[in-house]
């Protein structure tokens, strides 16, 4: 079973905006969260990380258009995503590690994974 549970996401049309959600135990409070995206046919693509001490860093081909942030009192961990592409469609992981987060942004570096939110934008 999956220690992360995401949500939020669905079909949305190209402009538009989504905030995807994930939810992790309380005892990953101190973790590095990432946001991964997996098209079909596409390898898992890093999107952003948070640090415990809300640090955040973005990949070049979201970076302006999406935020990573956390709640530490709810346990969750959230993905605006603003001016949405039809080759934003994809599906979305939320990942977590109990080390500093990795650089660069890889998936091999996470241990926890959700099992993914559907985004598909539509043209």
């Amino acid at each position: 079973q999956a220690q992360l549970v995401e949500s939020g996401g669905g079909p949305v049309q190209a402009g538009g905006s989504l905030r995807l959600s994930c939810v992790a135990p309380e005892r990953y409070e101190s973790y590095c969260f990432a946001w991964f995206r997996q098209a079909p046919g596409s390898e898992r693509e890093g999107l952003a990380n948070i640090e415990q001490d809300f640090t955040r860093k973005y990949a070049g081909s979201v970076k302006g258009r999406f935020r990573i942030s956390r709640d530490k009192a709810m346990n969750t961990i959230y993905l605006e995503m603003n001016n949405l592409k039809p080759e934003d469609t994809a599906m979305y992981y939320c990942a977590a590690t109990p080390f500093i987060c990795p650089e660069p942004l890889t998936e091999t570096a996470f241990q926890f994974w959700g099992e993914g939110t559907q985004v598909t934008v539509s043209a």
